[in-house]
C-alpha cells in the first residue's frame, strides 16, 4: 500500500481509472496505527480498487481541501470525485461493506 502526497494526489487518485480509498493518517495517531493491518489486508485482497495512505502531517494541503478534521478518515473517490467519507476506526467488514455500498 503506497503513501501519496499532495504532489501526486491528482495523478494517483483523481485520474485513476479505478475507485480509490484514501486513508488519512498520522504516525502519532494510535487508532491510525491500529487500522494499518486492516487497511493493508483490504488492499491486498481487492484488485478492483486502489487504496492509498496519506500522512496529514507531511501532506497538509489535500486533507484540508477535503474537510478532513480528525483521523483516521477514509475518503472514497470515484471518477475523480469524493463520493463518501468514513471517519474513525472501523472493522474490516465495516470498511469493506462501506466500499461495496459506494462503488
Amino acid at each position: 500500500m503506497d503513501i501519496i502526497t499532495d504532489e501526486n494526489f491528482a495523478k494517483e487518485v483523481l485520474q485513476s481509472d479505478k475507485p480509490v480509498v484514501v486513508d488519512f493518517f498520522a504516525e502519532w495517531c494510535g487508532p491510525c496505527r491500529q487500522m494499518l493491518p486492516v487497511v493493508a489486508q483490504i488492499a491486498e485482497e481487492r484488485t478492483d480498487i486502489k487504496i492509498f495512505k496519506m500522512n496529514v502531517d507531511e501532506a497538509p494541503k489535500t486533507p484540508v481541501e477535503y474537510g478532513v478534521q480528525s483521523i483516521p478518515t477514509f475518503i472514497l473517490f470515484k471518477q475523480g470525485q469524493a463520493v463518501d467519507m468514513l471517519v474513525g476506526s472501523a472493522t474490516k467488514s465495516e470498511i469493506v461493506q462501506w466500499i461495496d455500498s459506494k462503488i
